[in-house]
């Protein structure tokens, strides 16, 4: 199975660029940059990688985040995952980058995205990766500093395809930031949000009313609401789940458990990614891998997934 998985080309719709950040990379730039990290050394790093909540794993992520800070860190970053792109059969990226984890930090908005932008250029000639990025907002943070982000991202709007929602969950719901999407989509953004992962199925449903995504991320508790899982499917409203990180992050105890293959079954429009990699164990096959073993998955079931994968994308 793992030499089928490889042979199919894949789209990843669902990657925070700054959770590819593998530890070697975090000590190279944290040295480069004169920044303190909290770990030693390489172990110690892979040490702090149990997490018993998304909240748990958001202190490291941000923390890891903070040796990004030129525009060459983020090209950096952004190809060393691309180059993985190229070795897993990856064809298609949509990528979500967070500005305000930098922009805090005092860094400009226009190095992170032409950083990025470097490589995913780069990448399309050299392995032929096609890309979009969105941008997220992140929700622990007010709807106000959520405008002034969009407001800050317009002068680099040929860049973005989308805006996404991320960061903690719960008590943070969709309709916090309905005017912000609002004002997205005048702009021209297509959207995107986190729901259904710490909270219930009704922020699901607040993302699609309120906020009128046209892609649900993770929509891991769908399953609460029958009406719910009845519109997702008449609709094909894709859900990009994260195998791995639902694992790694207490959303399911095994991996025996997880529902992809139930929802794939009832007939929705469910794709596989990885989120943060490099903090959950795995790039994008080894979360197809780790379904196919537990699920025992079949290669048309594997295949149609990688289909889905495309059929979910803004191509």
């Amino acid at each position: 199975m793992k030499n089928f998985i490889q042979s199919l080309p894949k789209a990843e719709l669902h990657l925070h660029i700054e959770g590819t950040l593998e530890p070697k990379l975090m000590f190279e730039l944290a040295k480069k940059n004169n920044i303190s990290i909290p770990y030693k050394n390489i172990q110690d790093v892979k040490k702090a990688y149990k997490f018993d909540s998304l909240q748990s794993f958001l202190d490291i992520y941000y923390a890891g985040a903070s040796v990004l800070m030129t525009m060459e860190d983020f090209y950096k970053l952004t190809m060393q995952y691309l180059e993985k792109c190229n070795e897993q059969n990856i064809t298609h990226v949509e990528i979500f980058f967070d500005p305000q984890t930098h922009t805090s930090r005092g860094i400009a908005f226009r190095d992170v995205v032409k950083g990025i932008t470097k490589a995913l250029n780069e990448a399309e000639k050299r392995f032929g990766i096609t890309f979009f990025l969105i941008m997220s907002f992140l929700r622990h943070l007010s709807q106000e500093e959520a405008i002034e982000t969009l407001k800050i991202s317009l002068p680099y709007r040929h860049f973005i395809k989308a805006v996404g929602l991320d960061s903690s969950e719960l008590g943070n719901p969709p309709s916090k930031f309905t005017q912000v999407f609002q004002m997205a989509k005048n702009a021209g953004y297509l959207c995107v949000a986190h729901a259904g992962e710490e909270g219930n199925a009704s922020y699901i449903k607040e993302a699609l009313d309120l906020l009128h995504v046209q892609r649900i991320d993770h929509g891991f508790r769908c399953e609460e609401d029958m009406e719910l899982m009845k519109r997702l499917k008449k609709e094909q409203i894709p859900l990009t789940m994260c195998p791995l990180s639902n694992l790694k992050l207490k959303v399911i105890k095994r991996m025996e458990e997880h529902n992809i293959k139930r929802l794939l079954e009832y007939g929705l429009l469910v794709t596989v990614n990885s989120d943060d990699p490099a903090y959950f164990g795995g790039y994008l096959n080894e979360n197809y891998e780790a379904i196919a073993m537990s699920l025992n998955l079949t290669k048309e079931q594997i295949k149609t997934l990688t289909q889905n994968s495309f059929k979910a994308s803004f191509l």
